[in-house]
């Protein structure tokens, strides 16, 4: 059993280790956040919505996203329109089964995007197939593609009109990193929407 003294300083080490993390989004990824939250403020004022997906923990993110867009983040305000492709059981089932799991995603975008929308794609390595098919099928709609993916490029971030890439190898701390800048996404559009 580990003694209470090497679990403290375990989890020192893996909070400090995302506080740099965190740090360095705030240098390397600032410009595209910012890019990120102004494509999908122009969204949602033209009356277009926002399509997240990933896997996993990712999806998990998506879901959260959605849910601080639609309900709210900090602000009482109107919902926003945002919809993650990874809640309906329904439809995932059915397109796995119907059309395997790569295109789970990419068919939920041919049926709710429109030009004008945006679409998120969440992939810590920047490489889910079902993540990247769903983008190239938003792109071929004119749907304007984000990419959220960690420091190595992958076949997300060379489809994306915006490529947010969390300076990290590691999982868990690209995904904590997702969340904050999903959170700061959320704050910015709450305080340009409705000030």
């Amino acid at each position: 059993m580990i003694d209470q003294k090497q679990i403290e300083l375990f989890i020192q080490d893996s909070l400090k280790e995302t506080s740099e993390m965190i740090r360095k989004i705030g240098s390397s990824c600032c410009l595209s956040i910012i890019n990120a939250s102004h494509a999908i403020i122009g969204a949602f004022q033209t009356g277009n919505k926002l399509l997240i997906c990933g896997n996993g923990g990712s999806a998990a993110d998506s879901q959260h996203i959605a849910a601080e867009m639609v309900v709210r983040f900090q602000k009482e305000r109107s919902g926003l329109p945002a919809i993650a492709l990874t809640t309906d059981t329904s439809i995932l089932t059915a397109g796995g089964n119907d059309y395997g799991f790569d295109h789970v995603f990419a068919r939920q975008v041919e049926a709710l995007g429109q030009p004008g929308d945006i679409f998120l794609g969440l992939s810590t390595s920047g490489s889910s197939r079902n993540v990247v098919l769903a983008m190239d099928k938003a792109k071929s709609m004119n749907v304007t593609c984000i990419a959220m993916t960690g420091e190595k490029p992958g076949p997300l971030y060379e489809l994306a009109d915006i490529a947010i890439q969390i300076p990290h190898i590691v999982t868990a701390r690209i995904q904590e990193g997702h969340m904050a800048v999903g959170h700061l996404i959320c704050d910015i559009a709450e305080q340009e929407l409705f000030p």
